[in-house]
Order: C-alpha cells, then sequence, then structure tokens
C-alpha cells in the first residue's frame, strides 16, 4: 500500500489526461480514472487503475467514487477544448467546462477532498497586449473556450475561500508530443494541434498542412506558438499536487510553457528535418482571434515548484509524436 494520497483524475482516457496517470504512477501514487469515453480511449488507462466510465456532472457517482476510493485530491482534465467549435456551438463548452466543473466541484467538497489541480488554458489571455504573458496579465478570453475555463478558475477560487479545499490551476500553452516510451500520446481523430497534424501529413494520413496566416507581426510572417511537452506538463501536475500537500493553505495560478516560441513554418521544417521529407503546406486566410505571438512567462511555476523541463527540444517533441503516430497506426490498423 502507498503511503500517498489517492487522486482521481477526470478525462484520464485523453491526451494529457493519460499522460497524468502515467506520472501519478511513475512517482507512487495510487490513481482513479473517471472519463465519459467521448474523446477518451478506455485502452489509454493502464490495466492496474481503477477505472469509471462515467460523467463528472454525475454527482452521486462521483460522491461515491471518491468515498470509495478514499480520494484526497482530483486532477481536472475532463472537458471539451476546440477553439472552433466553442464559437459555434458556446452552450456545450459552458456546459462541459463550467457547469460540469461546478458540480465536479460540490462533490469534491461534499466529499472532503482537499486538493483539486486544474487543466486550464492561455486562452484565458485571449490576444494578450504583451509577449511573454505572465499570470497576472489581463484575462480577457475572446471565445467561449477560454471563458469556459475562465469560469471555472473563479469557481474554484471562490470555493477555495470558503471551504477546506486548496487548488493549483495550470494555464496550457501548446501542448505536444507523446510519452517517451511509447506508452499515451495524441489519439483523437480529426485533432488540429499543428504538430500532430504535421506528424499526419509526413505519414500520409493528410494531403497537406494547412498554414493559416502568412502576414503575422513574426520574423516569418507566421504565428509563433510555445510548445510544451506533454510529459512535461504531466511532471508540472505532479509537483503542483506535491506542492498543495506541503502548503494546505496556498493556493497556486501558473502559467506551463517554455518561455520560447516557434513558428508555424519553423515547426512544419522541424518535422521535415526529423522525417527527411518535406510536408505539403497550403497557406490559408488567418483564423479569427489567432495572435501573432502567444509565449509563456514561466518564471513563477519554476520558482514555485522544482519543475525542470526534460524535453524542451522541438524536434525531441517532433520526434515522440511521429513515433506515437506510428504506434497508434499499429493499434488502430489502419
Amino acid at each position: 500500500m502507498s503511503d500517498k494520497p489517492t487522486v482521481l483524475v477526470t478525462g484520464g482516457a485523453g491526451y494529457i489526461g493519460s499522460h497524468a496517470v502515467l506520472a501519478l504512477r511513475d512517482a507512487g501514487y495510487p490513481v482513479a480514472v473517471i472519463d465519459n469515453l467521448t474523446t477518451g480511449f478506455a485502452w489509454a488507462i493502464p490495466d492496474d487503475v481503477h477505472f469509471t466510465q462515467g460523467d463528472i456532472a454525475d454527482q452521486p457517482l462521483v460522491e461515491a467514487l471518491l468515498k470509495e476510493q478514499n480520494v484526497s485530491a482530483i486532477m481536472h482534465f475532463a472537458g471539451s477544448i476546440i477553439v472552433p467549435e466553442s464559437v459555434e456551438n458556446p452552450l456545450k463548452y459552458y456546459h462541459n467546462n463550467s457547469a460540469k466543473s461546478r458540480n465536479l466541484i460540490e462533490s469534491a467538497v461534499n466529499a472532503g477532498v482537499k486538493h483539486f489541480i486544474f487543466s486550464s488554458t492561455a486562452a484565458t489571455y485571449g490576444v494578450p497586449k504583451e509577449s511573454p504573458v505572465r499570470e497576472d496579465s489581463p484575462k480577457l478570453p475572446i471565445n467561449p473556450y477560454g471563458m469556459s475555463k475562465l469560469m471555472t478558475e473563479i469557481m474554484l477560487a471562490d470555493v477555495a475561500a470558503a471551504h477546506p479545499l486548496n487548488f493549483c490551476v495550470l494555464r496550457y500553452f501548446n501542448v505536444a508530443g507523446a510519452d517517451p516510451q511509447g506508452r499515451s500520446g495524441q489519439s483523437t481523430a480529426g485533432a488540429t494541434h499543428l504538430i500532430k497534424v504535421a506528424v499526419e501529413a509526413a505519414l500520409g494520413k493528410r494531403s497537406h498542412v494547412s498554414v493559416f496566416g502568412s502576414d503575422f507581426d513574426t520574423p516569418d510572417g507566421t504565428g509563433v506558438r510555445d510548445y510544451i511537452h506533454v510529459s512535461d506538463l504531466a511532471n508540472a501536475h505532479v509537483l503542483a499536487l506535491e506542492g498543495l500537500i506541503a502548503a494546505p493553505e496556498e493556493n497556486y495560478t501558473l502559467n506551463c510553457g517554455y518561455g520560447r516560441g516557434f513558428s508555424v513554418l519553423e515547426v512544419l521544417d522541424a518535422v521535415d528535418r526529423v522525417t527527411n521529407m518535406t510536408i505539403n503546406r497550403r497557406i490559408e486566410g488567418r483564423r479569427a482571434g489567432d495572435p501573432d505571438s502567444l509565449i509563456s512567462d514561466n518564471r513563477k511555476i519554476m520558482a514555485q515548484f522544482p519543475w525542470q523541463p526534460k524535453h524542451a527540444n522541438l524536434e525531441e517533441i517532433v520526434n515522440h509524436a511521429l513515433a506515437w503516430e506510428r504506434k497508434l497506426t499499429d493499434i488502430r490498423g489502419a
């Protein structure tokens, strides 16, 4: 038996959640997963992890699970994440990301859960006037996705002020790559992440990669983003949990990124180098609301926790994504 507290991972069959499960287990934490498998995959959950197929909004189910598994901490990844879809269907995002999170937080309070780590996003900043962007920069989301996540951040702060629960909000920048040991990766069909799309194109699963906008105020005219390896991000969650346990009166809101950016063309050039081929690129119009550059100021997380990124190399990120994409072909037989 572990002397470490049990952690419930919501959305643990999804991309980032499944990597958090691996990181927690590698660090010796007992883990339970709840996922409705809308976008996740049961095969992504290790056989020895307690799995409940269900919805985080189902409070009787969740509260029974929290008590049965003696859960002390929740890592909350479950939600919807596609920005254009949030603009077309805002009610889906306010339901899945805000209303369901409210139910989950209430279940946590009712079950006496002590620690809560929330998967948030740089989309809470909207189009920042400064880059790198700091945690105290204005939060002005320009789409329902960012707003739905910001609403959950606000709920957590209010609940933590009223109940014996502390929290850490982690605002992700562009998550990419896959588990270096090949245990998990980005598996969602039709994913919109650039590196995922690019490695699919390199393996012949797509005819081209669309480059949305070539007239940004950046060195090569394409948008610049801060790409973080999913395993480094998962490790940040484990360190955040340890920070919450060590300081139960403290709450944290922290950026998760490397503090440097790459343009779309630089990413595609890296994929070309790794694969020794040339991806077909198609220049298209800008997408509404895309900032020129979105780079994290990550000094706060580096100072707060002993977080040392191990995979902050673009070609390594691409290599891991490519290896997973090949493995996914074998898993699916397609």
